[in-house]
């Protein structure tokens, strides 16, 4: 700068003359003017390029648009339904949302002119002089988007306010507002103003009438705010309605219970500015304008009146799909916002927010919501819960304290059930059941409770992981004598121990809980963990739940939905592969756009081979273990079904899980206990849910019976290795040496399958996981002759019940001899070749003596809990008579305790 002032100084003490200064003067200003003329010219320059980029930005966002056509855009624009619809996978329409919105269309020639005008004039003055849009307004909104200066007014048009109601969602985004443009010159194209005009006054929200309702369009207004209709409306009473839709909450008269508010001052305020404007724009004189001004409405507006209600049908589905939808507009509405769902789940507050603004989105635009559900199997399903839910068990009835007015009511608790129907391929929910009545509880069952999967997890966490990892094939020997780990002591079912060696094949057919235990500590040792398997099949359990030995019996924090079971069980009938389940198939905008298609996520989990052997497996609990009672209930052939049961303490939950290469279908059944009540199922359930399995089931054959695919047989893949082994150890046949004696051991021979792996040659002892020196002395004295309890089963717990009892009682398919499996169809590869045994008196090392049941005293307990937001008129899937619901919210506390 020292430089710069010295060089200015002596540039002016070097002027010798007027003239010389004069010169240099000239030439400073012509400088001085250049830079001015290529500054202009270079912002100028700028300014064109920016307004080339502008438009070109434009035009790529618009040229992805679906253009309507005239008539598309005149039925949307009319159209006043402007709820979601929900879908059937064929395309039927469940239902239309249920809006808290009243409105009826009515022609322009209907309105009060006072009206046509209060609304021009306050909204968008220059309303019939433009072409659609106002650029200066939309310069300023930008301007002032950019800065945070000014007004947030949008610079929107009565034309673009139209189009973002009937024709578009409410994002807030920049291509949203370029769409909006366009199409509000294509609208401005087409239409007349005063057509563009009826349907804003028939589109546009005006608060709350005397019912509460929210509404929509001014006959609505005109009826709900001063019953009368839209016609008849004077000057002061349009001017109020013309105020509203600036800010319809805060300028309505009405509560959300159709009360008149304290204060509705901020209301009629806003009606004096219309009238302003109004006058300013020569609509009115001074005299009308006066005179309006000091009119009193509060005599005009309407009483409080009762909202009559209305019924729709499939209440489970219309409020899962609902729940859904809302869902992905909200992470789709966080997303364009530049934040994560996740991060926005964990603020209360910002979560509502986008609640909020999803569920408005929902219930005011013309989304089309597709799901995968077949109608047919829908209503079969729900028909026949319908028909067999008395005999789900006892309905219990008591007093209980309604815990939002703490008055004593009087509740009854029925057995509920909740059941999915999966496609194994695509993951696609075919079908699904909620509960029981919908009208009493809108917790859907299916969904949205967790229970103890009890153990129906078992091929799941700890057989699967252990034939994947050759750890064990399906005639591996496991231990089911009394043991004792760190103070937990499991049983089998009745608090009965078998007191005996079992395959791994009869222990999962019969569900015995001891061995399950013993191999599940097993395969921990072994360095393997459960929870890369069962995370890829969409379970995530704790940590600490996996260092819980009763978490193979079910024992978990907060439990399993039946989606996730019949989810995760459909992985051995998909090879191996799990593929993520779904409901809602695609979402479409008011605008025909697609703005989210589901995209199917599938994940390799287990090898083919593995999912083979437990397929073959669990085929044995259908033929011949706890669920053998499916092969006469069914009333199509179970040569290719394949399940697992699973019940959970105290008989609290009872599951069955059966697939077919086509579907799987679970089923759960259990009280809520909704009260703080402790009503456990009867002793029977397993047999009463197979039932229930059995007649679902025969339905969902009757009406369609190719999505089952029954006839296709599980082939098995190469990899799979069958080893003859003997029966009583699970070993290749030798020779062991017993009171000094050297014995062959190959009486009872059968097939073991393995994947990795290969059983261990015959040994004295170390032949069954989970057995101790005790153990196999038993075994062998008792293989030579003699008679000493072995296989005799024993009762840990007090009951007045035998143990044969017992069995009974929990049983359903008890077998006897050596044979592993009554079916003789080669999707079991079980045989033997039994020789008869001389000289001795021993029990039959392979009696069945289990039961259907598979309680015990496993460790932990589970507790889960599920909350449903009941929905207003929405009645139950088979109801009659055209009953009607009630809103309410359900949070039901489960106590699902593991085996």
């Amino acid at each position: 700068m020292k430089n710069l002032w010295n060089s200015i100084v002596q540039s002016f003490k070097s002027i010798k003359s007027w003239s010389d200064f004069a010169t240099r003067a000239n030439l400073t200003i012509e400088v001085i003017r250049r830079i001015i003329l290529y500054s202009l010219a270079g912002i100028l320059i700028l300014m064109g390029l920016g307004f080339g980029l502008g438009v070109g930005y434009v035009s790529a966002l618009t040229s992805q648009v679906q253009v309507p056509t005239k008539h598309e855009m005149k039925s949307q624009l009319q159209d006043v339904n402007n709820s979601a619809t929900l879908y059937f996978a064929n395309g039927e329409k469940v239902e239309n949302l249920q809006r808290d919105l009243t409105g009826k269309s009515i022609s322009l020639s209907e309105m009060s002119p006072y009206l046509k005008e209060a609304i021009v004039s306050t909204e968008d003055s220059d309303f019939y002089h433009h072409n659609g849009v106002v650029p200066k307004s939309i310069v300023r909104a930008i301007i002032s988007d950019i800065t945070g200066i000014g007004a947030q007014t949008g610079g929107s048009t009565l034309t673009q306010q139209t189009v973002k109601m009937q024709l578009l969602s409410s994002e807030t985004t920049w291509k949203r507002k370029a769409v909006e443009i366009f199409l509000a010159m294509r609208v401005d194209k087409y239409f007349t103003k005063d057509e563009i005009l009826e349907d804003y006054l028939n589109a546009a929200t005006f608060g709350r009438n005397n019912k509460g309702q929210n509404i929509q369009g001014v006959q609505a207004a005109a009826q709900g705010l001063f019953g009368k209709s839209a016609k008849n409306l004077n000057l002061a009473e349009s001017a109020f309605i013309a105020g509203l839709p600036q800010s319809p909450s805060i300028y309505t008269p009405y509560d959300t219970k159709g009360k008149l508010k304290d204060d509705y001052s901020l209301g009629l305020k806003r009606k004096n500015i219309v009238l302003y404007r109004m006058y300013r724009d020569n609509n009115i004189n001074q005299a009308q304008y006066k005179e309006a001004q000091k009119f009193d409405l509060k005599d005009d507006f309407q009483k409080p009146s009762k909202l009559s209600s209305k019924t729709i049908k499939y209440g489970y589905l219309y409020n899962t799909l609902t729940e859904q939808a809302r869902t992905i507009l909200i992470k789709r509405l966080v997303k364009n916002d530049g934040l994560k769902y996740d991060t926005v789940k964990k603020d209360k507050g910002l979560y509502t927010k986008y609640y909020t603004q999803a569920d408005t989105e929902l219930h005011s635009k013309k989304y089309k919501i597709h799901s995968t559900i077949n109608k047919d199997l829908y209503i079969a399903m729900n028909k026949q819960t319908q028909q067999y839910k008395a005999n789900l068990g006892t309905t219990h009835t008591d007093n209980a304290k309604d815990p939002n007015t703490g008055k004593s009511i009087k509740i009854s608790e029925p057995v509920q059930n909740g059941s999915v129907l999966l496609d194994n391929k695509t993951g696609e929910v075919l079908s699904f059941v909620g509960g029981v009545n919908f009208k009493k509880s809108q917790l859907n069952h299916a969904f949205d409770t967790r229970r103890s999967p009890g153990s129906s997890i078992k091929p799941l966490i700890t057989y699967g992981p252990a034939v994947e990892n050759g750890l064990i094939g399906s005639q591996s020997m496991l231990a089911d004598f009394k043991t004792k780990y760190k103070g937990y002591s499991p049983t089998d079912y009745g608090e009965t121990i078998q007191n005996k060696f079992l395959s791994a094949r009869e222990a999962l057919e019969e569900s015995y809980n001891i061995p399950a235990v013993n191999l599940y500590d097993y395969i921990r040792n072994k360095g393997v963990s459960s929870k890369s398997y069962m995370s890829k099949m969409g379970i995530d359990l704790t940590n600490h739940e996996y260092a819980q030995l009763g978490v193979t019996l079910g024992g978990l924090d907060k439990g399993v939905t039946v989606l996730q079971q019949a989810s995760a069980f459909s992985t051995f009938a998909n090879k191996g592969v799990h593929v993520d389940p779904y409901v809602v198939k695609d979402v479409t905008e008011p605008s025909g756009k697609t703005i989210y298609k589901h995209k199917g996520s599938k994940k390799r989990v287990f090898t083919k081979q593995t999912s083979y052997i437990i397929k073959n497996m669990l085929h044995g609990v259908v033929t011949k273990g706890t669920a053998s009672a499916l092969s006469y209930e069914s009333n199509f052939s179970t040569k290719n079904l394949f399940g697992k049961t699973g019940t959970s303490n105290d008989y609290r939950d009872n599951w069955f899980i059966g697939s077919t290469d086509g579907i799987t279908l679970a089923s759960w059944i259990g009280y809520d206990n909704f009260y703080g009540n402790n009503y456990n199922l009867a002793s029977n359930s397993t047999d009463i849910n197979q039932e229930q399995w059995a007649n679902m089931a025969n339905a969902i054959y009757k009406e369609d019976p190719g999505v089952m695919n029954i006839h296709k047989k599980f082939t098995k893949p190469e990899g799979v290795v069958s080893y003859k082994v003997d029966k009583e150890t699970g070993t290749l046949p030798g020779t062991v040496e017993y009171n000094g004696m050297t014995a062959k051991v190959n009486q009872h021979m059968t097939t073991s399958l393995y994947y990795k792996g290969k059983p261990s040659d015959m040994s004295h002892s170390d032949f069954a996981i989970g057995g101790k020196s005790k153990n196999y002395k038993l075994f062998w004295d008792n293989y030579f002759g003699k008679s000493n309890g072995y296989g005799v089963v024993k009762q840990v717990g007090e009951t007045s019940k035998s143990s044969d009892e017992l069995a009974s009682e929990n049983g359903s398919g008890r077998t006897s001899g050596f044979s592993n499996s009554t079916n003789n169809n080669d999707s079991s590869d079980v045989t033997t070749s039994t020789s008869t045994s001389t000289g001795n008196s021993r029990t039959t090392n392979s009696t069945t003596s289990n039961g259907t049941s598979e309680t015990g005293t496993g460790s932990g307990s589970g507790s889960g809990s599920g909350t449903g937001s009941g929905t207003t008129n929405i009645t139950d899937e088979s109801s009659t008579g055209g009953s009607t619901g009630t809103t309410g919210t359900g949070t039901g506390i489960v106590d699902p305790s593991a085996e």
